[in-house]
């Protein structure tokens, strides 16, 4: 069989002259640097010495903190959940929360006798799982102290830490 001719052939250098900037912009040198990208000028690297002073102290990374709260309690994840937030309101920070999360219900009917004879009766029970979640800006630092509250039994607290 012979080989089938390209769909569209390829463009030769009289013709790549003509191509866009933006097509070229992809385009890399040998040493794979951007084709067509300035070089700094050597003043411009003068214009940023060291002038021998201190260094500036660096602000704290603040991260997206999510704190989960998970509750068989109603009354007592509430009560957690305003616990936090109040305490992240005093320190001024970014707080979104609390989003309330669909009733987890976990359903479990089952035959009242154990050992099958008699009317069949049957048990139901349930347990309903509450969840909210609470977003943060804050540094991990700050996070600490406000999650050092007393926490009502029952409620359970997970923190996760994502860079912001």
């Amino acid at each position: 069989m012979k080989p089938r001719p390209c769909a569209k052939p390829r463009p030769s250098p009289q013709q790549n002259a003509g191509i866009s900037r933006k097509k070229q912009a992809g385009a890399r040198d040998a040493r794979g640097n951007r084709a067509g990208r300035a070089k700094p000028e050597e003043g411009a690297q003068e214009a940023f010495k060291d002038t021998g002073k201190a260094p500036v102290e660096q602000e704290v990374a603040i991260h997206r903190i999510r704190i989960t709260l998970t509750s068989r309690n109603v009354k007592s994840l509430e009560k957690v959940c305003a616990d936090l937030i109040r305490g992240a309101k005093e320190k001024n920070l970014k707080v979104k929360g609390p989003v309330r999360m669909p009733t987890k219900t976990l359903r479990i009917t089952t035959r009242k006798t154990p050992c099958g004879e008699g009317s069949k009766t049957w048990d139901r029970f349930q347990m309903r799982i509450h969840k909210r979640l609470i977003d943060l800006h804050s540094p991990s630092e700050i996070v600490k102290q406000i999650t050092s509250i007393s926490i009502e039994p029952g409620v359970e607290v997970e923190v996760t830490i994502a860079d912001a």
